[in-house]
């Protein structure tokens, strides 16, 4: 069903490829421009494989360039418009914003951070936390966002490597209808380190808290700081913040990012692929301890003085139809989510999005996870009406920005549901097979960025080699992104999901999320995941759970008919050996399906850490659907 839509501010570009597939370097030069600088830079691009210097010379802010640069003709403009998850609601101007930041940067001084000082931030999703992250920049300081799902021995973790000597903190925050108590957290999680200085705690749920020497209460602290603190020069490359990836293998990555190649990379994606409006409501979903919180939350949209919805609790409590009362109360025109948050809606059907006004909507957009062709449908006809493009993002932690979207600000094309269509300008993504040749099209193979972009990581915090060998060892001169995809013969590319989400059955070998995406499509299932399972005779074989749409009951007809769907459509060789009907899946707090837990259910083994994890009775009904489905096995 590829539509084209016809949509933008009438400044189209048709010559912008051309521009930048002539010259990449003299193309980002461009955008950079549009942002303000102190000073400008004496070399656009210093390349030294596989570490880059992008705008070799220049002076930047990004507190300056998202808050100071809008106070003439947009003071009054609402910037944050704040629901909680307990019915409060709060809007932060860009006037009230920036003396909101120039103040905690002062109190961020007064706690002695100077530039290059790292200031880990453990915040529910409150305005203090985009203030808190703005302030750090305003000064140099280099933020640390950790999600706050993460339990006491990750965050240590993270604190320990980053070496932060402030931590910014609240009471505890909401969520389904709990308080979670983070300021415990960080006490247990602190206790042995020494280097850390001063804890700030804002009273967010007002629960008791015991105060040490080293805490000092938000208000406090705020109510006697300067309202007066200058954004800080800073070079190009200046460390903006560090961001660690979960560590579901290994120690987890502190990827940093710089200050101008990355603000030059958002301020360009986002305008390219959500055609900004100065009228625009803009929500995005993510939690603001992930990156696309950090690019496409805070500092994107703030860079184009835009208004955005911040919203601190599940996207599903206290019922399915929260997401749609917010985009009705707000009027939200652009709506960026996952399709995780999207098949969760499709389970109860099409009545509960259908009872509310979502008219004011313009554009749609995914990220995350490869989106599945009947879930993009679903959204495409359902929440948009048939009348809203869909933008389909693709990127990771460490690109910084989207790399492959549609860009309905710059360019109409036809979109393909389940496609990201194409990359962005100046990027040149390649689909390789093993040996680093092209991929035929429509085959498989690795995706791969072979020149280097603005938004890109600068390296892994305290660890160069590591960078090096994760992600520049494989394939000589290119980034290896360790996902997956095909280029079809329309030159449209595919997200397949990660390299190592991939099972070998019987010698072939199979991925995730094209299996999951063969469930998901029957008109009984809303969500699935696989893993692999040992076995003696092929070494793996396939086990799969499905959550089953509202109002659908599980029997072996059902069974029988995903089964057949699987040979049909994949092959015989992807039949799953069993499938366990569950109400829920073990997700992580941004929605991602925990499928290191499935496996270790299915394989008998440890579940490690689960800090990340949003409901922790997923896990138990999993084991009970396992166990019943073993039981009744070993009776027959």
């Amino acid at each position: 069903m590829p539509e084209t839509f016809e949509i933008g501010l009438g400044n189209h570009d048709p010559d912008i490829r051309k521009k930048a597939d002539s010259d990449f370097v003299s193309f980002w030069d461009g955008q950079a421009r549009q942002l303000s600088w102190f000073s400008p830079w004496t070399e656009t691009l210093d390349w030294n494989p596989p570490f880059a210097r992008w705008f070799v010379g220049g002076k930047i802010n990004a507190s300056f360039n998202a808050l100071d640069v809008h106070q003439l003709s947009k003071s009054s403009k609402p910037a944050i418009l704040w629901e909680g998850e307990n019915g409060e609601s709060r809007v932060l101007t860009y006037g009230d914003l920036l003396a909101q930041v120039r103040k905690f940067a002062s109190v961020l001084k007064s706690l002695g951070v100077k530039t290059g000082d790292r200031v880990t931030i453990y915040l529910p999703m409150v305005p203090e936390l985009p203030i808190a992250m703005l302030a750090c920049a305003r000064i140099g300081a280099i933020h640390t966002v950790i999600f706050s799902g993460f339990n006491a021995a990750s965050l240590k973790d993270r604190i320990g490597d980053s070496g932060s000597k402030v931590i910014v903190t609240a009471d505890g925050g909401y969520r389904r209808g709990k308080i979670v108590r983070l300021k415990e957290v960080v006490d247990k999680a602190i206790r042995d380190l020494d280097f850390v200085k001063h804890v700030v705690v804002l009273e967010r749920t007002k629960n008791g808290i015991t105060l040490t020497s080293r805490d000092h209460l938000w208000h406090k602290l705020m109510h006697d700081a300067s309202p007066s603190c200058d954004a800080e020069p800073l070079d190009s490359d200046h460390p903006l913040y560090i961001l660690y990836t979960s560590g579901t293998t290994g120690r987890p990555k502190g990827v940093l990012h710089r200050t101008g190649g990355y603000l030059t990379h958002l301020y360009s994606t986002y305008k390219w692929a959500f055609d900004i409006r100065d009228s625009d409501i803009f929500f995005c979903t993510a939690d603001i301890g992930w990156v696309t919180g950090h690019s496409y939350v805070v500092y994107a949209p703030l860079l184009h003085g835009a208004t955005w919805v911040m919203y601190e609790g599940a996207p599903d409590f206290p019922d399915a139809s929260r997401m749609w009362e917010i985009l009705q109360k707000y009027g939200v025109t652009i709506f960026y989510t996952t399709p995780t948050a999207l098949r969760m809606s499709m389970r109860f059907g099409d009545d509960i999005p259908d009872s509310f006004d979502l008219s004011a909507l313009r554009l749609l957009g995914t990220v995350g996870e490869p989106i599945n062709p009947g879930v993009w449908t679903w959204y495409f006809k359902t929440i948009g009406k048939e009348r809203c493009p869909i933008v389909d993002t693709w990127w990771q932690t460490e690109t910084g920005g989207m790399l492959i979207s549609p860009l309905p600000g710059i360019e109409t094309v036809p979109l393909k549901p389940g496609s990201g269509t194409c990359a962005i300008p100046g990027v040149d993504i390649g689909i390789v097979d093993k040996d680093g040749a092209d991929a035929a099209p429509n085959t498989r193979g690795h995706l791969v960025v072979r020149t280097p972009w603005p938004g890109m990581l600068l390296t892994l915090w305290n660890d160069d080699k590591r960078y090096q060998d994760a992600y520049w060892s494989r394939y000589k001169g290119c980034y290896y992104s360790g996902d997956y995809a095909l280029k079809d013969a329309d030159g449209y590319l595919w997200l397949l999901g990660r390299a190592d989400d991939v099972l070998k059955v019987a010698g072939h070998r199979i991925g995730t999320a094209e299996l999951e995406s063969c469930l998901v499509s029957h008109r009984s299932v809303a969500e699935s995941a696989v893993c692999g399972v040992r076995d003696e005779a092929r070494g793996e074989v396939i086990a799969a759970f499905v959550v089953l749409k509202q109002g659908i009951r599980k029997d072996h007809g059902l069974e029988d008919e995903l089964l057949g769907k699987v040979r049909s459509d994949i092959g015989a060789f992807a039949a799953p050996k069993q499938i366990y009907f569950v109400s829920k899946l073990p997700k992580t707090r941004s929605g991602k399906i925990m499928r290191r837990l499935l496996k270790a259910v299915v394989n008998g083994a440890q579940t490690g850490d689960v800090s990340t994890l949003e409901d922790d009775t997923a896990v138990t009904e999993v084991q009970t659907a396992f166990d019943e489905i073993k039981k009744s096995m070993n009776q027959d």
